[in-house]
């Protein structure tokens, strides 16, 4: 039985899911007035297109991270430019590629923390280089964070530290408010790849 509260939530999730996936993959997506609306899958080359000069991005490990990045997070050949604590400011512009690598390990890990071994980290997370596995990679984290909330009663819903991701607030927060929050990363940062994508369509050739 899924908790009233959830409901909305779940099914804002699942919008806000298969339209950033169709928008990444296609072969249609939903252009939000009931039409589908062709859309050729996302290429590797726009995968890590750098719009401005200075960004975030994905990066080969041993190539060493991007501007004002001290580090690259995650697992693999590949990790994403990051830095500790105080983020520099202003904040840099930041490709597809690690918007996505961002999304997939927060569901991925958030998933972990309630429903699972309760012990991954963005240490252990692996980073995709390449279109088609980030896309592949972010459809199963986003399945495995659903498939976490639909072990939630009641109860954990008003339980503080419910969740025990190690990289948010959500040992301070009342589990509903972290389910909230990832639903509004998921749509701020859907919307933001989808207009990378139409900014990268529109360049002139």
């Amino acid at each position: 039985m899924i908790p009233p509260r959830l409901v909305p939530l779940l099914a804002q999730f699942d919008f806000a899911r298969e339209r950033l996936t169709g928008r990444m993959a296609g072969p249609v997506m939903d252009s939000g007035d009931g039409m589908d609306t062709e859309v050729g899958p996302m290429t590797d080359e726009e995968y890590l297109w750098e719009p401005v000069p200075g960004c975030w991005s994905l990066r080969l490990r041993a190539a060493g991270p991007g501007p004002r990045a001290t580090l690259l997070a995650g697992a693999g050949d590949w990790g994403r430019d990051s830095a500790a604590y105080p983020h520099p400011a202003p904040a840099p512009f930041t490709t597809i590629a690690w918007r996505l690598s961002h999304l997939t390990e927060m569901l991925t890990l958030r998933a972990d923390h309630v429903a699972g071994s309760h012990l991954l980290t963005r240490d252990d997370h692996p980073v995709s280089g390449d279109a088609k596995g980030a896309v592949a990679a972010f459809d199963t984290g986003a399945a495995a964070w659903r498939e976490a909330l639909l072990g939630v009663g009641e109860a954990a819903l008003d339980t503080v530290g419910y969740c025990t991701y190690p990289h948010g607030s959500d040992q301070e927060e009342p589990f509903v408010d972290i389910v909230w929050w990832v639903n509004q990363e998921l749509l701020h940062h859907g919307a933001e790849i989808a207009l990378i994508r139409d900014l990268y369509r529109a360049q002139p050739r």
